[in-house]
């Protein structure tokens, strides 16, 4: 097996460790095999589109969803470095509302799959950070839905202080600082 599955306190949420080689010339790693992929999950998961977005130290991207046409999603960093967080929307889930971060980056190399009916967002920890992500379905702007970063009920702790940022100086975009709270959705 090229990858090793993380199980988090989310079902459906998984971390993704890779099999990464490495010498004095630098590294190699497949960093993802379709038939690996669908061993890992245990069901078949075909992706269709490939996002990559670049951002400056302090983007706070999220939490978004597609009200119909629900992306999963495989994640990962090629520079810099994030505080990704997937939100479970799943009404029948046990763990409706509640959230899951985890660091990935550069170095370390980890995926992290949030599969559909999740809000999803990042906080980015370095300048010119790179961020990767397939998804199994289309991005369709009309169904574009998205709840507030800091909703209380759902309590994310996006570790400001411990990556040295304070509130006043995330970096949002004006849809992401008036998306509804999840009581109203």
């Amino acid at each position: 097996m090229k990858f090793q599955k993380i199980e988090t306190p989310i079902e459906g949420l998984i971390v993704v460790e890779p099999t990464v080689f490495g010498d004095a010339r630098g590294f190699f790693m497949e960093s993802y095999a379709k038939r690996d992929f669908d061993e890992l999950l245990g069901e078949e998961v075909a992706f269709v589109q490939d996002n990559h977005s670049k951002s400056r130290r302090g983007v706070l991207r999220g939490l978004h969803f597609q009200r119909q046409h629900a992306q999963g999603k495989l994640i990962r960093v090629v520079a810099g470095g994030v505080y990704d967080v997937a939100v479970d929307l799943r009404p029948e889930s046990p763990t409706y509302g509640k959230w899951y971060g985890i660091e990935l980056t550069a170095e370390n190399k980890r995926q992290f799959y949030v599969p559909p009916r999740f809000a999803h967002g990042f906080l980015t920890l370095a300048d010119d950070t790179e961020f990767l992500y397939k998804c199994t379905d289309y991005y369709h702007p009309e169904f574009d839905g998205g709840v507030r970063w800091d909703d209380p009920q759902i309590g994310v702790d996006w570790r400001l202080a411990h990556y040295g940022l304070r509130p006043e100086e995330l970096l949002l975009s004006d849809k992401d600082r008036v998306q509804p709270l999840l009581a109203e959705l």
